[in-house]
């Protein structure tokens, strides 16, 4: 048992988008410590959706 709590590191926002629930949607979705692989899939992500976005707005 440890004789004290560990402290908390703080948590630092993405390069991306500098936003810490970034970062913290990243931890979440992380296998096996695969923290660029997240970075990779989570940022492809954002980027499919930002080409519908603009498909709809084109036909809309």
């Amino acid at each position: 048992m440890r004789k004290r709590q560990a402290k908390k590191r703080p948590l630092l926002p993405d390069p991306k988008f500098n936003d810490q629930l970034v970062t913290r949607f990243v931890n979440m979705m992380m296998w096996d410590g695969k923290k660029s692989i997240s970075f990779k899939i989570f940022y492809d992500a954002m980027d499919i959706v930002e080409e519908k976005k603009q498909d709809e707005e084109k036909t809309a």
